[in-house]
């Protein structure tokens, strides 16, 4: 199991470029429609690993449903990354 850090939380607006198609990605898979500017986008880092997972804000409504996508893809939170999450959501 691999374990998801925090790389930052963004406006879509102020997405890095480099993020950009990993949330392009991400909005196909949750065949989300349209991206606003001010969306809130949490970008989680895999460690170990070149990878990023993508977290559309507000489309959770507890740090539990968070856990249960990264379980899915074989991957756990660490805690400070958890608190923070659970602040923006």
């Amino acid at each position: 199991m691999f374990i998801a850090t925090l790389g930052g939380i963004f406006r879509y607006k102020d997405l890095p470029e480099d993020y950009g198609p990993y949330v392009q990605f991400k909005a196909a898979i949750d065949k989300r429609e349209e991206i606003n500017d001010n969306d809130e986008i949490a970008i989680l880092d895999i460690v170990g690993t070149g990878s990023h997972h993508v977290l559309f804000l507000d489309s959770y409504n507890n740090r539990d449903e968070i856990r249960r996508e990264l379980r899915e893809a074989d991957a756990k939170v660490n805690v400070t990354t958890l608190k923070i999450l659970e602040g923006h959501i």
